[in-house]
């Protein structure tokens, strides 16, 4: 889980819209009805694509350099960026039923306190993988 940056070669469309593609990446691709919406759609067509890589356990290729490519007069290239982690929260957040073992006493004393065992293990996951 990272933040990329990848090149997107934009080819411009005659209604004024984009189509996208990740060359370095395989299945990515997109378009755009102008250039904002083609940022926001590259954006999550990448997010989407390193989070499948990611979650399939895919070696991630590198990305390419701008010289590496060969464009046609009206293509562009455009550095995206996207952060799957974000990606995960926002789309992969269904609650996942998990089953732990402590002392009775802790239990006793926490159930006494009314904690959230729940909300206190996210708390601290979250604190030891740092996010």
């Amino acid at each position: 889980m990272a933040k990329y940056a990848y090149p997107a070669i934009f080819t411009p469309e005659s209604d004024g819209g984009f189509s996208i593609r990740f060359p370095d990446l395989e299945g990515c691709f997109t378009c755009g009805d102008d250039m904002i919406d083609g940022l926001t759609m590259a954006e999550d067509v990448l997010a989407l694509v390193l989070y499948g890589y990611e979650k399939d356990g895919r070696e991630i290729p590198p990305p390419s350099k701008e010289s590496d490519f060969f464009l046609s007069d009206k293509e562009f290239i455009n550095f995206v960026v996207c952060d799957t982690l974000a990606y995960r929260k926002m789309y992969n957040n269904k609650a996942v039923k998990k089953t732990l073992t402590i002392p009775e006493w802790l239990n006793e004393a926490a159930v006494s306190m009314n904690l959230n065992f729940s909300q206190i293990l996210q708390e601290a996951l979250l604190s030891k993988i740092k996010i």
